[in-house]
């Protein structure tokens, strides 16, 4: 793993943990458990949008840059039906420093209900995810399940707080879109 990816990782997990919580960022419940160098990552959260509305920003790869605030750059190298290769840099900063992460991702798509994601070759040693959305009247939930490992000594810096603090902001954030398209 490249030293800067380390840092990105290690600065963006860090001045989010520091970062004061959002409003309605608290029903978010994320749950890190780690293991050595591994973390295990559960989350769940609800928001007030039909079960297509949700989905079409949590499968907007598209747009991610412009929706959740440590990805640059996203884009689709490859599409075969519902499964599509995605090519990703996610940016960070350690003071005055810039790092960077890049990694590429398969990502299988089962419409409005589950989404799997794999990392192929990336940065880090390796990612898999599973977020799952449930209608549940006139709301929609969402849950997902993952497993991200990092470097030994980079995972030892990082620490399951600062994991938990990003993952419950970039799902926030993922809530904030759904609402604004939705209109509220």
């Amino acid at each position: 793993m490249r030293s800067a990816s380390i840092l990105w990782l290690c600065a963006v997990l860090s001045w989010t943990a520091l970062a004061a919580p959002q409003a309605g960022d608290q029903d978010i419940t994320v749950q890190v458990r780690k293991e050595r160098s591994a973390f295990d990552i559960n989350f769940e959260f609800t928001v007030p949008a039909t079960i297509e509305q949700t989905w079409d920003v949590l499968a907007d790869y598209e747009h991610m840059a412009q929706i959740v605030s440590t990805v640059v750059s996203r884009r689709i190298v490859s599409r075969d039906g519902n499964k599509i290769t995605v090519e990703q840099t996610s940016r960070g900063n350690v003071g005055p420093i810039h790092v960077s992460v890049d990694g590429i991702r398969e990502i299988v798509l089962t419409p409005f209900t589950e989404i799997r994601s794999h990392l192929i070759k990336g940065d880090l040693k390796a990612s898999d995810f599973t977020t799952n959305l449930h209608a549940e009247g006139p709301v929609t939930r969402v849950t997902g399940h993952g497993k991200l490992v990092a470097a030994a000594w980079a995972a030892w810096a990082l620490g399951a707080e600062r994991v938990e603090a990003q993952t419950r902001r970039q799902y926030q954030e993922l809530r904030n879109e759904i609402l604004r398209r939705k209109g509220h």
